[in-house]
């Protein structure tokens, strides 16, 4: 494990957004999902593509809040931009765990 400083990490934007959408991600290679992602007035909504939908339907993900890294820049996946990185954590089996909130938090807020 490589050691980072106080001061790399403070670059990273990791924020509390709203899941506002759900949609299939049939050109993904493995099967993902396209979100949307209210952030809240600051930063504002912003698209992400998941690989999700071992755990998660998309009737669960609507409307939860979840944590992403909002100053990566934008990358090209299949045909979608994805301007935000969704934070999970996998399990043995691979599949992916949702880092959130166990309280609501303004949208935008930072990791503190």
């Amino acid at each position: 494990m490589e050691t980072i400083s106080w001061q790399d990490f403070a670059k990273v934007e990791l924020r509390v957004g709203t899941i506002i959408a759900v949609d299939d991600f049939p050109e993904a290679r493995k099967p993902a999902y396209k979100l949307q992602v209210d952030f809240g007035s600051d930063i504002g909504i912003k698209k992400s593509s998941a690989q999700i939908t071992t755990l998660y339907s998309k009737e669960q993900l609507l409307g939860r809040q979840i944590m992403a890294v909002v100053n990566f820049p934008a990358k090209q996946i299949g045909p979608i931009q994805s301007e935000c990185l969704v934070t999970g954590f996998a399990r043995e089996d691979g599949a992916i765990v949702l880092v959130g909130v166990d309280s609501p938090v303004p949208n935008g807020t930072k990791l503190a």
